[in-house]
């Protein structure tokens, strides 16, 4: 038997693209309420176990209601560790623009998170981000208008079209959950939340290497459905349930106390979602996801079932 030398051994593998994805983290006027410190948290367990991520996604009620004071918090806990970490993506949630004027709150929203609209989308490391957003100030739903609907299926038909990305999975980012999907999304749960449920189904199922995030729910992913996948559509969209930086809920519907989110590394022969529990600093074995990159528009999905 030939032994390799320790220098020849194979190194690992580095990810093509590295980010984390977070949500509802509902910051209030006060440093020390227990929202403001899980956020924290998990921007310093970001920085101890990813120090090379290239992005944070925030899938949305990035403030309690919305107020200037909430979003004073935001920046004092960004600036911060600003030196430390990668930018700070935004998806707009219902508690941000649900209280008092939805104009006066997407104006704030915008102008603190510096997002350049409601939805808008941008690439990083050569793969497709898109972030959508409610356009009215809706209690707990979201409304996508046509004009934003007919948006998103050509941004989608737009990398499909490009032979260099066609065959890249796209991010998508979206507070709420479409109905009967991932955790906290069922009928009888009712964190479901999207008016146009039916049309953007209907966009999505149309493309291969979609995977949509959501929040809004805060279902912790030890749940059932943290992830889901259409089994009569198998090329749809993979939908994970983000839970939350706040505080969690249980499939008994009862509150808890706790902060999760993900850590997703790109690499050129799958896709490594991990769930992660920032006040524990531990890695959560039931929410640990593979999505295998197969040739052409296909992929298989394999995860842990609890």
């Amino acid at each position: 038997m030939m032994l390799q030398h320790e220098s020849e051994e194979k190194k690992p593998q580095l990810p093509l693209l590295s980010f984390q994805v977070i949500t509802d983290t509902h910051l209030t006027p006060s440093p020390s309420h227990a929202y403001n410190v899980n956020f924290e948290r998990a921007l310093q367990d970001i920085y101890a176990q990813a120090p090379s991520s290239h992005g944070i996604m925030h899938v949305g009620d990035i403030t309690e209601h919305g107020y200037r004071e909430e979003y004073r918090e935001l920046l004092r806990i960004i600036n911060k560790y600003h030196a430390y970490l990668p930018n700070i993506h935004y998806t707009l949630g219902n508690h941000d623009v649900g209280v008092g004027d939805f104009h006066v709150s997407l104006k704030q929203f915008l102008s603190y998170t510096h997002s350049p609209a409601p939805y808008y989308d941008f690439w990083l490391k050569g793969y497709h981000f898109l972030f959508l957003g409610t356009e009215e100030g809706l209690e707990s739903f979201c409304t996508l208008s046509d004009t934003q609907l007919q948006w998103l299926e050509e941004k989608l038909q737009e990398q499909g079209d490009n032979d260099q990305h066609c065959d890249r999975h796209t991010f998508i980012f979206l507070h709420q959950p479409l109905i009967n999907t991932v955790a906290g999304s069922s009928e009888d749960q009712s964190f479901y939340g999207v008016q146009e449920d039916e049309q953007l189904r209907e966009i999505l199922s149309k493309y291969p290497n979609l995977i949509l995030f959501t929040g809004h729910t805060h279902w912790e992913m030890e749940s059932k459905n943290t992830i889901y996948t259409d089994l009569c559509s198998p090329q749809g969209p993979v939908m994970l349930n983000v839970a939350s930086t706040a505080y969690l809920w249980n499939d008994e519907h009862e509150p808890i106390v706790g902060s999760q989110g993900y850590y997703v590394e790109v690499y050129e022969d799958h896709i490594g979602i991990k769930g992660r529990d920032f006040l524990r600093r531990k890695w959560i074995p039931s929410a640990q996801f593979t999505i295998e990159i197969a040739s052409g528009d296909q992929f298989i999905a394999s995860y842990n079932v609890l």
